[in-house]
């Protein structure tokens, strides 16, 4: 058995998720948390290594992973060479206590503020407590449990929790808050909401995804990482993973490089959104008659499901394609992005477009989304491939179409 007590890993804290009385308030996906089920029967206490890295600019280092032996001593050697640091991103589901409170005492010791973007669960607790500021984001996951010590076959025997009851509280949290995250039995988890853990000083500020550097490649920065991130943000690029991959490496080589900038979560999503919208706009306009007219009913309908004013005019006036998968009701597997996908799929199949269709739809001005339904309705009524497609992509798709009608110089 390793020195010091261990709090839960990721196959724990999965087993809590799925299988025991999980109790607090919980948001849907857990972060990273992936790995097997089995890895509860796994009597060897470590996780991956933790990944220590700095972060864009010089002033926030990021951990991910495990709190494994060793992981406080590179923390403390990587802010020893990077004297600027002032904040702690973590991104933990927990690991050896020894460790977690190695970490808190460098928090403390630097007057570094503490930041969950994500998850930060068990051991990694003790360190972000520390923090002479401590942030997480309105959907942050902070857990909570009894300390144990390992033991054969995925055992897990209850320990004396005085000692992080201490610390806890000479943090400043409430006492009854600690008393009931180290009344929560060691194969639980408590995860209480953001409201909960303002009130308990827990945490003293709530960010929103604009405030603070994005963390989403902290786990991994690599193109692979970058690619991965982009297909979670929007499904409909996995066509383009398919067929056209080199769209989908530039897309991901553009956010990873707003990443290494230090730009913010919603500024890196922004600029993926923004990107799949021009890629779509452009597989689209080299597509054929049929494929476009079907592409013009499922806009016009999305404009009718929109619901909003300012959405129906984002796709009939702007041609936010994404906008209108996004808009069409039904579940997972039959609304609108699954409803796209095959259209998209056939836009792919054929050559790539010679000019990419980044111009706004006609006309520029501002029409009220009523008017932009008759509109793109009428078109429809007409079966006008050209204005269709000039309704849809703007001049750019006009031009492309009109150099190609015969007796055209």
């Amino acid at each position: 058995m390793r020195r010091g007590r261990r709090w839960a890993g990721a196959g724990f804290v999965l087993a809590c998720l799925g299988l025991a009385g999980v109790t607090g308030t919980l948001t849907p996906a857990f972060g990273g948390l992936s790995r097997n089920l089995e890895a509860v029967l796994d009597t060897t206490p470590d996780g991956p290594p933790a990944r220590v890295t700095l972060g864009p600019g010089g002033r926030d280092v990021r951990l991910w992973g495990d709190l494994n032996d060793g992981t406080a001593a590179r923390l403390r050697a990587l802010l020893d060479a990077n004297p600027g640091v002032t904040r702690l991103h973590l991104t933990s589901d927990g690991g050896l206590v020894d460790e977690g409170v190695a970490i808190g005492e460098i928090v403390a010791e630097r007057g570094l503020a503490t930041y969950v973007p994500d998850y930060c669960v068990s051991a990694c607790t003790l360190a972000f407590v520390r923090g002479r500021e401590r942030i997480i984001m309105g959907d942050s996951r902070l857990g909570f449990h009894a300390p144990y010590e390992p033991g054969l076959f995925g055992q897990m025997i209850p320990v004396d929790a005085s000692d992080e009851r201490g610390r806890y509280l000479a943090a400043g949290l409430e006492p009854a808050f600690v008393d009931r995250a180290l009344a929560t039995p060691s194969r639980d988890v408590w995860i209480p909401d953001s409201a909960r853990l303002r009130s308990a000083g827990v945490v003293t500020r709530v960010v929103g995804p604009g405030d603070l550097p994005d963390s989403t490649l902290d786990d991994d920065d690599s193109p692979a990482g970058a690619r991965a991130a982009a297909l979670r943000a929007v499904d409909l690029l996995a066509a383009f993973a398919a067929h056209r991959p080199g769209v989908l490496d530039g897309i991901a080589a553009r956010y990873r490089a707003s990443y290494r900038q230090g730009r913010s979560e919603s500024d890196g999503l922004d600029l993926i959104r923004a990107e799949a919208v021009d890629a779509l706009r452009t597989a689209f306009s080299g597509t054929d008659d049929a494929t476009v007219a079907s592409l013009g009913r499922l806009v016009l309908e999305a404009m009718t499901a929109s619901g909003s004013e300012e959405t129906c005019r984002a796709i009939g006036q702007d041609g936010d394609l994404l906008s209108a998968a996004e808009s069409l009701p039904g579940s997972r597997g039959s609304g609108g992005v699954a409803r796209m996908r095959p259209l998209l799929d056939r836009a792919l199949a054929g050559p790539a477009p010679i000019v990419p269709t980044t111009t706004a739809p006609l006309p520029p001005r501002a029409l009220p989304c009523a008017d932009l339904r008759r509109r793109l309705a009428a078109i429809l009524g007409r079966g006008d491939a050209l204005r269709l497609r000039e309704n849809l992509f703007g001049r750019t798709a006009r031009r492309l179409e009109a150099s190609a009608l015969p007796g055209e110089p």
